[in-house]
């Protein structure tokens, strides 16, 4: 355990993870302590445990993903759950069918748990209140990604003594990451000192009520920093032309191979996918201060601990019931 004043913490006290907002520093380390035995089952030549036997997660996706739909079906597979995999395109809702009615028949085929992602805020909160199943967030909008922000935590514990006291810079696109804000509640809850950094048209409105360093120079952002964690440039995601151009935004904002030279000791993040030669040089992707690749390994366990967790919450629950 890193964090200082660390509590007992066995169990979850929720039955849904929709954000990192209401969860403690003792949750977060529980989950991250938890992924640690997960992590060495990954090690193993037979990388499989039935810890969910019997238990059926539908991933319910409305917006394209590659790592984490990949990630959380891995993550299930690994603890042997049933697995019903959902994609919009294909599916009832192309033919009108609502979001409420889709969670119904969902849960009409008895199922425990829905991993969703959504591109409206607020998507999983709504399942809560119309399903019975157990509801995970992978991603609403420009609101929260927790198990993005989960993963990230923990691969800085596998990289340093401790999450507290380290000093990270966010830099890119904050004002429509959902990746942006969970890690922000995340790094702080666990004693971290975040600085954003961005052009003032990709800056939050309320950056100032964060509780982070705001600045607009990328130089100001990696100047003594441990971890550098790059943002992709969320073009699907504007309305209007908020940087001149892609050219521009990576002269000023991307991080280059010069930066690891003048700046020897940041390590560098990225959650994917990556837009080379946007956010970051090709040269600083594949260098060895790159530590990308972990956070997708270590996703596969971070997700594994959140599953486990609040299917052992939901079974409290249940067993607490007259």
């Amino acid at each position: 355990m890193d964090e200082l004043n660390s509590g007992d913490l066995s169990q979850l006290q929720h039955r849904h993870l929709l954000g990192l907002a209401s969860y403690s520093a003792d949750e977060i380390r529980l989950i991250l302590d938890t992924a640690k035995e997960f992590r060495d089952v990954l090690e193993r030549p037979i990388k499989r445990v039935p810890t969910l036997r019997g238990i059926t997660v539908c991933n319910l996706f409305f917006e394209p993903s590659t790592r984490t739909r990949l990630s959380f079906e891995l993550a299930e597979k690994r603890l042997s759950a049933d697995i019903v995999n959902f994609s919009e395109k294909g599916s009832s809702v192309s033919k009108g069918e609502t979001l409420k009615d889709t969670a119904l028949n969902i849960e009409a085929m008895k199922v425990d748990m829905v991993v969703v992602r959504h591109s409206s805020p607020g998507v999983p909160h709504f399942l809560t209140r119309c399903t019975k199943a157990q509801i995970i967030n992978a991603g609403d909008g420009g609101h929260a990604h927790p198990t993005q922000a989960l993963l990230d935590l923990y691969t800085l514990r596998e990289c340093f003594p401790s999450v507290r006291g380290l000093k990270v810079s966010i830099i890119g696109d904050i004002a429509h990451s959902r990746v942006a804000r969970s890690n922000i509640l995340g790094l702080r809850k666990l004693g971290a000192e975040v600085t954003i950094c961005a052009p003032r048209t990709l800056m939050p409105y309320n950056a100032a009520s964060l509780g982070v360093r705001v600045t607009h120079h990328l130089d100001e952002a990696l100047q003594d920093c441990d971890v550098a964690m790059a943002l992709r440039l969320q073009l699907e995601r504007q309305q209007a032309s908020l940087i001149p151009s892609v050219r521009e935004y990576h002269t000023r904002y991307g991080i280059k191979a010069e930066h690891l030279r003048r700046f020897p000791s940041f390590l560098v993040m990225h959650p994917g996918p990556i837009n080379r030669g946007v956010e970051l040089e090709s040269e600083v992707v594949d260098h060895e201060r790159s530590i990308i690749l972990h956070q997708v390994t270590n996703g596969i366990a971070v997700r594994m601990a959140v599953l486990y967790l609040l299917t052992a919450s939901a079974d409290r629950v249940m067993r607490a019931r007259p």
